[in-house]
Order: C-alpha cells, then sequence, then structure tokens
C-alpha cells in the first residue's frame, strides 16, 4: 500500500520562516447547503486520514440530519483533490495497543458504531468517492445508498499488508460483489481504479471528477487451494497476484477468508460485532504491531509475520480470534 495510506503522512519542516497563527482548520466541515448535509473530510495533507475526533463530530451530525425534517440528503467528500478518505489513523492505534491506552478499543467501536449509523440512515447518502478510498475511507462511504466514483477513484482494502482484516464492514459488503471478487480483494489488497470501481459494484454511480467538482475469480476452497489456483496459472497477473499473497499475514489471510464467509448470510451490525472481536483480536496479537512498522513505520516492507507460513496458523487459533468479548463486545 502506498505511504501514508491509514495514518498521518510525515512533512519535511520547511527551512524558512513561517507565520505563526492561532487559526487551525477543523478536522471535518459540517454545514447545510440548501436541504442538503455536506460533510467533508477536511485534512488534506493526510489524505483526509479518519481519526477518533472525526468520528465523534461525524456520528452526532449524521443522527441530527438524519431525523431533521429540513434536510433530505447527506453528502460526504474529502477536501484536496487527492483522496476521499485513504484510511483511518493506524499510527495512533498502534502506539495505543501496544501500552494499553484505551484508544485501541474506542477508536474502532465507534468507527464501526458510525459505519453502522451509515448503513442504516433512513436518509439518501451520497459519497463522493472521489480519489484515494481505502480502509476507513470505505467504511464511511460504501454502506451508504449512493456511492460516486470518477476516474480519480482509487479504492483497495490493503489490510493484510499489516497484519490485520478488511474490516469497517468488509465483511459485510465484500462477499457481496460479484462472484468471488469480494474474497480476491480482500486477500490482496489489489487496488481498482475509474470506472473499475462501478463496473465492480462498489460504487453505484459514475460520473467524471470535473462535474463531481461542481457539485460539491477464484473456485471455493480453503486459502491454501486460492495460493494452489495461482501457483498453478502460468499467466503474469497471477504469479503477481501470488507473490502478493506471500507477502500478507498469514493469519490475517486465514481470518479474512473466515470473515467473508460468514459475513456473506450476516446483517451489517451482526458483521461488525464480528469484526470488532477481530480487530481486538489483532491488538492481542503481534502481526498488526509488524506489520504497522514494516509498511508505515520503518518502511522496509519485510514484515516478519509470526507464524510465518499459513500451514502453522490452526483452525483453533483462527477460531480463538472470533470469541465473544463477553461484556466487551460492540453493542448499538
Amino acid at each position: 500500500p502506498p505511504q501514508g495510506v491509514y495514518s498521518s503522512i510525515t512533512k519535511s519542516r520547511r527551512s524558512y520562516p513561517m507565520k505563526m497563527s492561532s487559526h487551525v482548520e477543523p478536522e471535518v466541515l459540517l454545514e447545510k447547503v440548501g436541504r442538503a448535509g455536506v460533510i467533508t473530510l477536511n485534512r488534506p495533507k493526510v489524505l483526509n486520514a479518519l481519526n477518533l475526533t472525526m468520528i465523534r463530530q461525524i456520528y452526532p451530525q449524521l443522527r441530527k440530519w438524519e431525523n431533521d425534517n429540513d434536510t433530505d440528503i447527506v453528502i460526504i467528500k474529502g477536501d484536496g483533490g487527492k483522496a476521499f478518505c485513504a484510511g483511518g489513523d493506524i499510527r495512533a492505534v498502534t502506539e495505543a495497543g501496544k501500552v494499553g491506552d484505551s484508544l485501541a478499543q474506542d477508536f474502532f467501536r465507534e468507527e464501526y458504531i458510525l459505519n453502522d449509523a451509515i448503513g442504516s440512515c433512513r436518509k439518501p447518502y451520497i459519497a463522493l468517492i472521489d480519489g484515494i478510498t481505502m480502509g476507513g475511507g470505505v467504511g464511511l462511504s460504501v454502506h451508504g445508498r449512493f456511492r460516486v466514483a470518477t476516474e480519480k477513484t482509487l479504492f483497495a482494502m490493503p489490510e493484510t499488508a499489516i497484519g490485520l482484516f478488511p474490516d469497517v464492514g468488509g465483511g459485510y459488503f465484500l462477499p457481496r460483489l460479484r462472484g468471488r471478487l469480494g474474497l480476491f480483494l480482500a486477500l490482496t489488497g489489489f487496488r481498482l481504479k475509474g470506472r473499475d470501481v462501478h463496473r465492480a459494484g462498489v460504487a453505484t454511480h459514475f460520473v467524471e471528477s470535473k462535474k463531481v467538482q461542481k457539485l460539491k475469480l477464484f473456485s471455493s476452497g480453503s486459502v491454501e487451494g486460492i495460493m494452489q489456483n495461482l501457483k498453478a496459472d502460468d499467466s503474469e497477473f497471477a504469479k503477481k497476484q501470488s507473490e502478493t499473497l506471500s507477502k500478507m499475514s498469514p493469519t490475517s489471510l486465514k481470518i479474512t477468508y473466515k470473515q467473508l464467509q460468514a459475513g456473506a448470510s450476516l446483517s451489517l451490525r451482526d458483521v461488525l460485532v464480528m469484526e470488532y472481536r477481530l480487530c481486538q483480536a489483532c491488538m492481542r496479537g503481534c502481526d498488526f504491531y509488524e506489520g504497522v512498522r514494516a509498511v508505515l513505520v520503518d518502511r522496509d516492507q519485510n514484515p516478519r509475520w509470526s507464524p510465518s507460513t499459513l500451514e502453522e496458523v490452526s483452525e483453533q487459533r483462527v477460531q480463538q480470534c472470533f470469541s465473544s468479548l463477553g461484556e466487551r463486545d460492540l453493542t448499538f
């Protein structure tokens, strides 16, 4: 995944003096335009990465507009021209998880509650996914009634590369894509671009970016079976995807496979309960921290997964990740 997805991008400090200003740009803009409630993600320097503060601003306003007779639709978009939302602020969550800070629970819990609110919103919810849309950005868009892609849209769920799984309701929408496309996207983190986002069913509509601005595959079987199918295919595409899978966390791949199998027959709300259990299992494990280190911190792109092979990841180990958290389970 590109550097900066999921997390803040470190910008080099300018070498010339800058005027000090007490003015701080809000991270989310919430405004009424006619009878439309408009949410603008306003962190363009970090590709509109989603943090807990933003979630806590968006959720109550969405609920308010949903019950407001003067609001007919809700529109969400990203500022800056490069991204709708490139993901959640995973680096902050990682640091919290290492020291037992409650952010590791609060972020996912409140993010998933927001995902559920988007999915159940009674008003038309329109996401203008004009630019990079990954991870947490997918959660802010894909569960809404309308998702508008452009030629600049870049969609992916690349979580298995950092020892996580495609959350934010990925277990709900991915298995509902045509054929086995959702499973392919979930395991490989493959990127869909432009019109392909619409063709795949992730977006409901396609519009040229300049017009948006004016609005302001596989057979069934286990994960090992998929790997074998790819290795048996001599095409360059299959070889590339086989290499991609070999770099992903083996634990994440098996969790993701089971997540999509289960999610195919669950409601969005039940999927989010399941995914909260999974994310907390990832917080207790080691692959998530190792993946973030390799991809986002040290950037050596050489994670040392534990276990290091699919064969070493037992079914019991996977099943434990799906176990109830009791009183700590996600509730709505």
